[in-house]
């Protein structure tokens, strides 16, 4: 969410020109008195950006009618207090600062006549004239902190310049800030000595950033000069080979592979969109499908996990990578979730052939139940509970149901503990990273129980996943929870009715 922060105070209107007059400062805001007079969308937004860049701040909401979403946000943060009334003059009283976001205009000018009486600096939503600050658009990277303000012109240029700078600026930043705040606490001398030895130490920095810059451009020409040598080696190449025959032979080999394959490869390609769209789903999307098309119990959990297992992988490393897991709950979690995994493979392999007739009845059942979950989730209000402290059973459940159905680590695991009040970030980094032990013991156990005679399934998994990859990225966040929630439980819950009115 787009974060903001108090940029400057509006220049004389006499001195406007075309250009920005407006003078930026950074407010210690958590040492002055806020009053925020609405609270739906709007003023949700304000009071976002007001704790994201002051958690601290004292702020006093203000509005007839106060939204869940506001309360829910309120409700993090003990500075923050909420008056369900009409506004008041009395209201402006010890206060330093004022933020109008209500969609009134008559009322939004009388408080803004009467906090300019008491010497107070006004804002009032998407109304420039009568501001007195603007908010303005927030890159931040630790103690980093960037306001991009366009004078109240175009909030949306703001933030795409804010996306830019974000992507642009290295996490990296951060630790680069404070070693030089080190060194600068350690040199001796005044302040143009201390100036001179600071640019001393970093003009280096942007000297390798000029000789990287010449090696890219070597790079270029040299990959370019490799890519124009590919292409007369290929067409050479392409000019010899009986396309026509290689043609007919895959068509040929095509009709060789299992009657499936069609399936299971659509199977891969909704997972892994739905997997991009929600940050899970992946397990108990492809169960779901491929047990409507009567592939064998073992064959489905096992071809599921080996082909999420490269996934997971990935994924996990990426998360901690960028500091998204929580070791401690990353060490809870492992080894119980593993054991679950081992079970769940176990005796899926063991009856899952001789009961197949008793088994797949129930886990439709079972992929019925999560659907309900998931939808169930989608209408859910997300609200702060309890402490948990039953991770290491939740593991092993959830390990357990996601070797023995198919999926579900996500749904039963991620989601408990995110509605348990868990940081939903480190949540997801934490489980992520779980899971890709938790599928790799999961597929070594069926490996060396039942083979790898399914290996076709696995190939079309894999090569489902790979077609739907750059859709399932663009996708990634698009959606919102709500929404994405009650798609994934309607389609699930969908299939997993089929195979039952199909087995009774």
């Amino acid at each position: 969410m787009e974060q903001d922060v108090i940029t400057g105070i509006k220049a004389d209107n006499k001195t406007a020109s075309h250009q920005n007059h407006l003078f930026p400062v950074f407010l210690k805001l958590e040492q002055m008195r806020v009053l925020l007079v609405g609270a739906g969308n709007v003023g949700l937004e304000k009071l976002t950006a007001l704790t994201a860049n002051a958690p601290a701040a004292a702020i006093t909401v203000v509005a007839k009618r106060v939204s869940e979403e506001v309360h829910q946000l309120a409700a993090r943060f003990e500075s923050v207090t909420i008056l369900e009334r009409a506004f008041e003059p009395s209201d402006l009283d010890d206060k330093d600062i004022v933020l109008v976001a209500i969609n009134e205009k008559e009322n939004s000018s009388y408080i803004r006549v009467l906090a300019n009486e008491r010497k107070l600096l006004v804002n009032v939503a998407d109304t420039p004239d009568q501001c007195d600050f603007y908010l303005g658009s927030v890159v931040q990277k630790g103690d980093l902190k960037i306001a991009i303000s366009t004078n109240g012109k175009s909030p949306t240029a703001a933030k795409r310049l804010r996306e830019v700078f974000q992507e642009a600026i290295p996490t990296s930043i951060e630790e680069m800030i404070q070693n030089l705040h080190q060194i600068r606490n350690q040199l001796n001398g005044d302040f143009a000595s201390k100036v001179n030895k600071l640019n001393a130490i970093t003009r280096p920095l942007v000297e390798t950033s000029a000789i990287g810059r010449e090696r890219r451009w070597r790079k270029i020409a040299t990959y370019s000069v490799a890519a124009f040598g590919f292409m007369l080696v290929g067409h050479f190449i392409l000019s010899y080979l009986p396309l026509q025959q290689m043609a007919t032979d895959a068509v040929k080999w095509y009709g060789t592979l299992d009657k499936n394959f069609h399936w299971i490869l659509l199977a891969g390609f909704l997972a892994q969109i739905v997997d991009g769209a929600l940050g899970m789903g992946y397990g108990v999307t492809s169960a779901t499908i491929l047990l409507s098309a009567g592939i064998n119990l073992s064959a489905i959990s096992s071809s599921i996990h080996t082909a999420e297992m490269f996934a997971s992988g990935a994924s996990g490393y990426s998360h901690y990578k960028f500091g998204n897991v929580n070791k401690k709950l990353f060490k809870v979690l492992v080894i119980p979730g593993v054991i679950g995994a081992v079970a769940g493979a176990w005796l899926l392999s063991k009856y899952g052939d001789s009961y197949a007739d008793y088994l797949k009845p129930i886990m439709a059942c079972y992929t019925l139940f999560l659907g309900l979950r998931i939808l169930f989730n989608a209408f859910k209000k997300q609200l702060r509970k309890k402490k948990f402290k039953n991770y290491k059973l939740l593991a092993v459940i959830g390990g357990f149901l996601d070797s023995f159905g198919g999926g579900g680590w996500g749904p039963i695991v991620t989601s408990t503990l995110i509605a348990r009040g868990r940081n939903p970030k480190y949540v997801i980094g934490s489980i992520s990273l779980t899971e890709f032990f938790v599928t790799l013991a999961s597929a070594l156990t069926f490996f060396s129980l039942i083979g790898i005679s399914h290996w076709q399934a696995i190939v079309a998994l894999i090569l489902g996943g790979i077609i739907a990859a750059p859709i399932a990225a663009r996708i990634a966040g698009k959606l919102p929870r709500k929404a994405s929630f009650i798609l994934l439980g309607a389609l699930v819950i969908i299939w997993s009715l089929r195979i039952l009115v199909k087995v009774f």
